[in-house]
């Protein structure tokens, strides 16, 4: 069995309208490979497919999103504003979580069509 790390951001965050990738890589050191970065996915289909790949292997997944910034200046505000959120205590921020032996059933794993149909949303949301 697997493990999964994702990010859950609070309800309203703006992080989870953004695309998100899944990285999955070998569980410890067992296996000497490159992790595999796929995506980009809506945050429900990237949750359900990393969930299916690495339910029956030693996998580790990490789900994080995607951060669709069009300059140096939109990476250095978006740094500006984790630090700050980071620094100011009374903000709730993103919970990490990590789900080791995955158990129990997995949500339902989205088909082709649905990811594709993903893909377009997305692009509409980056483009528009």
């Amino acid at each position: 069995m697997g493990a999964l790390v994702t990010l859950h951001p609070p309800i309203g965050s703006p992080h989870t309208g953004v695309p998100w990738v899944v990285t999955i890589g070998s569980l410890g050191d067992r296996e000497d490979w490159d992790p595999v970065v796929c995506g980009p996915y809506e945050r429900e289909h990237a949750i359900a497919l990393a969930r299916a790949v690495v339910a029956d292997d030693d996998l580790m997944a990490v789900v994080e999103p995607m951060f669709p910034l069009d300059s140096a200046d939109a990476i250095r505000a978006e740094i500006g504003a984790v630090r700050a959120a980071a620094e100011n205590a009374e903000q709730p921020g993103e919970e990490l979580l990590a789900e080791q032996g995955i158990g129990g059933p997995p949500p339902p794993t989205p088909g082709r069509s649905e990811v594709r149909d993903g893909w377009r949303r997305i692009a509409t949301r980056l483009s528009g």
